[in-house]
């Protein structure tokens, strides 16, 4: 059924909407920023859910706003967020992954304050996969002291400003106890929204960072088998220097088309990997610009860290798809000639067969010539004793007949060319046959 849309005025038309007018318009305004005042405490978890995963998932998640006495998401929708404990749980379904973000007011306007006790993520919590990503945000006012910094680890501590200096964040990418990773916003003049903002961005940054070095795992188990795909293909093409007939090109052409086999498999199970970890990797870098980081004096900024942590893994998911592609062609390659040799090897092989039934022809026709030849003779030899002795007979019945002995002289030949035109006439039909059947 078409949905319509009629303006506020009389002379507005009314028009068929397009199906998906609904799901665009509402796309943008899927995810807003929210906006947070200081102090507060920001909690994500995101999980890695395959599909039935998902899909129990929503279930759950359905029950548990009707327990807060709240609507339920659709199960078409991907966002839905619910007031829990005093502030607000946002759910999120992804396409390999699900995220729980939580926020909500922090007891004391300091660094890494005890957790309010009623937030979600308790023993009533049901996971809906294998955890990726846990992570505490602590939205604070800006701090005089450095006293936040025996949080962290100094060796991997990153500290940046963002806004155009309007907040200094932190981070180490470090788990803490609860095996949450720390991060830390000290506003100084962002308005709530810019806080919101910001810190949607940061926790976009956590979980697309962590997601987009999924691939290196999957590249650093790959590498050993495209390794070991290299050397069998090497192997292979130098056997392919030497002449092995046609049996041995065979062989080899079927271990060159189990090898594709097996390279083709594994590319395809490790293609999406791959093209998942680059584009998470281009969210992180978007998410990023976006900060609008600026360096801290004496500090390492993020952008700093992470391009020296993920651009090197990216490369290596890089480099072991371009050589799985690479590997994938110079097989075609071998494949394609081996084939042909083995083509040639083939039609050298049925000429030499033609040539021999070509042989065998001329011998079968060679003797069906002396066997016809032959019955010629005999059916004459036989029809000429006939003759002889019905003019044998005629004789002695008193019959007015010449002499049996020119009789049957005399129709030898009459016979010989008689009986030959025959079998030529026989054979002239069968001929014939042969080659009506061949052309029908």
């Amino acid at each position: 059924m078409d949905e319509t849309v009629t303006g506020t005025g009389t002379d507005l038309p009314t028009f068929r909407t397009h199906p998906l007018r609904e799901a665009v318009l509402g796309e943008v305004h899927a995810r807003p920023f929210r906006p947070l005042s200081v102090p507060r405490i920001v909690l994500l978890y995101a999980f890695t859910t395959t599909s039935a995963e998902s899909a129990g998932d929503l279930a759950w998640f359905a029950e548990l706003c009707a327990s807060q006495g709240a609507p339920g998401p659709r199960p078409t929708v991907r966002y839905h967020t619910v007031p829990f404990a005093g502030g607000t749980l946002s759910w999120e379904r992804h396409a390999e992954f699900t995220t729980y973000i939580w926020d909500g007011p922090a007891e004391a306007d300091t660094p890494f304050s005890a957790l309010p006790k009623n937030h979600p993520f308790g023993s009533a919590f049901r996971a809906p996969g294998a955890l990726l990503v846990a992570t505490r945000l602590d939205l604070v006012s800006a701090q005089a002291s450095e006293a936040w910094r025996r949080h962290y680890d100094p060796t991997s501590l990153t500290v940046f400003k963002v806004e155009h200096g309007a907040a200094t964040a932190a981070t180490d990418f470090r788990s803490d106890g609860n095996g949450l990773t720390r991060y830390l916003v000290m506003n100084e003049t962002m308005s709530p929204i810019q806080s919101g903002a910001v810190v949607q961005r940061l926790l976009e940054i956590e979980t697309y960072r962590s997601l987009a070095l999924l691939g290196l795992f999957e590249a650093t188990r790959l590498q050993p088998e495209v390794s070991g795909f290299e050397e069998e293909l090497s192997n292979l093409t130098r056997q392919m220097q030497q002449s092995l007939g046609l049996d041995g090109n065979r062989k080899l052409l079927d271990q060159l088309s189990r090898l594709a086999a097996a390279l083709e498999a594994s590319a395809a199970a490790s293609s999406f990997r791959f093209g998942a970890s680059r584009a998470y990797y281009e969210i992180v870098n978007a998410r990023l610009r976006a900060l609008d980081e600026q360096p801290v004096p004496g500090a390492l900024s993020m952008s700093a860290f992470l391009s020296r942590r993920i651009a090197p893994a990216m490369r290596t998911c890089q480099s072991v798809e371009d050589r799985q592609a690479t590997l994938s062609r110079k097989l075609a390659r071998a494949t394609t000639l081996l084939r042909t040799r083995v083509d040639v090897d083939l039609e050298q092989q049925n000429r030499g067969l033609l040539q021999s039934m070509n042989r065998r022809a001329r011998l079968q026709l060679r003797l069906q010539q002396t066997v016809e030849g032959l019955s010629v003779a005999a059916v004459s030899y036989y029809v000429v004793g006939l003759i002889s002795y019905l003019a044998k007979a005629a004789k002695e019945a008193g019959l007015p007949a010449p002499n049996p002995g020119i009789v049957t002289g005399l129709s030898v030949p009459v016979v010989v060319i008689g009986i030959w035109l025959i079998v030529r006439k026989i054979r002239k039909r069968h001929g014939d046959q042969d080659d009506a059947e061949d052309g029908s």
